[in-house]
This record gives structure tokens, sequence and C-alpha cells, in this order.
């Protein structure tokens, strides 16, 4: 059982790959520019990743005085906005930063950024390739494109993206991670663990990596050692990351056929993460193995919704709408 990659934060699996989470936070630039630009832009981006808008936008807005033609400072001018949800504003900036430069990747990125916000994700594809044309070697175009590929299943598009992640950028997990998602999806599990060994043996026990090794043993049929794997990210200050490990242990004891197990799992990942998806599927799998149909109905209709592509909430469902 695979569920979509998620994108940085975990937009984790952070991902990757980083939507409302996806992409850099801000463009540093230290062209031949006003030096005083140069660093305002370079302190407005540093605002803007730790999330400070208002300093940010001052800050760019300042590097746009010195020299209005500094492509990056309208790419994070408009990031701010984008960070702000005022989209109109923000395509504006970056329709203006590529008008300015098209040369450069990160217009034609933020503009895939926006569409993406926008749920256009062909749009946001076609954005990330043009950024791609222009500088094949810029990653987060390239972890984007990634990202958009697998959630709308080309899974082997996928995996040659995040495979030529893994060359342009091998310091980025998530192209790891979703290489190993997509050869998963496309039933080459041997290469998948492959790639998870040779993760593991280059970035430890990073949260996200110890997932996708406990899903390789649940593969396998080791549940116990899965949650094993698990527990310790259970503690973990990011909400998001703990739900993820939770929904998972989940899993693991359904597993075990230990049902009450399992929703008590569920019910510690639902309390960090409302629509945790894996919580919603572990949680209407167990009502069904409990025998409540009108209950596990629910939740699994609502799993559903929350994850097109999880092959393994039809088959449950079917029986749970079954007559009794």
């Amino acid at each position: 059982m695979t569920f979509s990659l998620r994108t940085a934060r975990s937009l984790a699996l952070a991902l990757f790959v980083t939507a409302a989470g996806v992409g850099p936070l801000g463009c540093a630039n230290r062209a031949a520019l006003p030096p005083r630009a140069a660093a305002l832009n370079d302190t407005g981006a540093a605002a803007l990743a730790s999330g400070d808008l208002a300093t940010a936008e001052a800050r760019i807005a300042l590097a746009l005085e010195y020299n209005p033609r500094f492509t990056e400072a309208w790419v994070n001018l408009g990031l701010v906005e984008l960070a702000r949800g005022n989209l109109d504003l923000a395509q504006k900036h970056f329709e203006r930063a590529r008008t300015l430069n098209p040369d450069l990747p990160v217009p034609h990125h933020a503009i895939g950024l926006l569409a993406d916000r926008r749920g256009l994700g062909r749009d946001a594809e076609r954005n990330y390739t043009m950024a791609l044309k222009v500088d094949p070697g810029f990653a987060p175009a390239r972890a984007n494109l990634a990202r958009r590929l697998y959630e709308r299943g080309a899974f082997d598009d996928a995996r040659q993206q995040f495979l030529r992640l893994t060359e342009v950028s091998p310091e980025t997990l998530a192209g790891w991670l979703g290489l190993s998602e997509s050869l998963t999806r496309l039933g080459r599990e041997a290469e998948a663990d492959d790639v998870l060994v040779r993760a593991r043996a280059k970035f430890g026990e990073a949260p996200d990596l110890l997932v996708l090794v406990a899903r390789q043993l649940l593969r396998r049929g080791a549940a116990e050692e899965a949650e094993a794997v698990l527990a310790p990210l259970t503690g973990a200050l990011d909400e998001g990351r703990a739900a993820v490990a939770w929904s998972w242990i989940a899993v693991t004891r359904l597993g075990r056929e230990d049902a009450e197990g399992a929703i008590a799992a569920a019910r510690e990942a639902l309390q960090r993460r409302r629509d945790e998806p894996v919580a919603v599927y572990a949680t209407g799998a167990a009502l069904l193995m409990k025998g409540d149909k009108a209950a596990a109905q629910t939740w699994l209709a609502r799993a559903k919704e929350l994850s097109p592509s999880n092959a393994a909430v039809a088959p449950l469902l079917a029986a749970a709408n079954a007559p009794r």
C-alpha cells in the first residue's frame, strides 16, 4: 500500500517537495548590482524564509529602489505576496520578473509555484519545465516537476526526474525519497529498496527517510520492526511529522490484526493533523475489521477523497458497502 508524496514540509515527504510548501522561500543574488541592493535582497530573502513577511517586503522593496530591473528581487516580492495569499499581485510581480529576464530559471519556477497554488497542475508542470530548459541544474524546479508528475500518476516520468534530481542535487533528500516511491509504484521494489539503502548511508536517521524504511519493512511483513522504527518519530516537535508516524503505526497494527490498537494510533495522528489521509484510511480499515460497516463506510469514503490514488481503499469501501 502506498500513498502520494507530500509537498515541502513533508510540500516533508517532504517533500517534496515543498506547495504551499513547495520551492525555495526566497532568491538570494550577488550579481553585478549595487552592493546595497544585493545585500537588501539577500536579507529580505532570509526574512521571507523565516516567515517575517513585513521585514521581507521592506528590504526587497528597498532593493528594487536601488535597481528596478533586479529580477530576483521581483521574484522575492512576488513570493511575499504568494505567502500572504495575494495571488494576483504575486503573478504581477512574477510576470514582471520574467519580462525583465526570461533567461533566468527563477521567474519561470515562481510562476509554476503560483499555478501549483491555484491547482493548475499542467500549467505548473509547463513552467517548471521552462525553468529547467533555462537551467537543467535548477533543483527546486526539478523537485517540483517530479512531485507534480508523481501526484498525477505519471510514475515513470516522475522516476526519471527524481533520478536526475539525485544527480544535480545529491544533498536533497526529497530526490532519494521520490525515486524510491516512484520505483515502488512501478513495481520495482528491489530497486526502490536499494535506493533506500543508499539514502540511509548518506542521510542516516533522517525522519522522513525512516518513514519509508518502516514502509519497506511493512511490505516484507515485519510489522513489529516497522513500529519500532516509527516510535521515536511520534514525539517530534513537528506535529505533521508526528502525525505521519502515528498514521503508519496504525497501519502496522492493522497488519497484526490489532483493530483497537490501530484506532488508538490513528486517533493520535488525527489529533495532530485532522485530515491525515493514512490515519483516516487506517480508522476505516480497523472499523471494518471490527465489523462496524456503517462507520467504516464513512471513514473509507473520506479516505478516498483525501487520497484518490490509494488503491487499498476501493476494495475495503466495497466491502463496507456490501449488503449485510
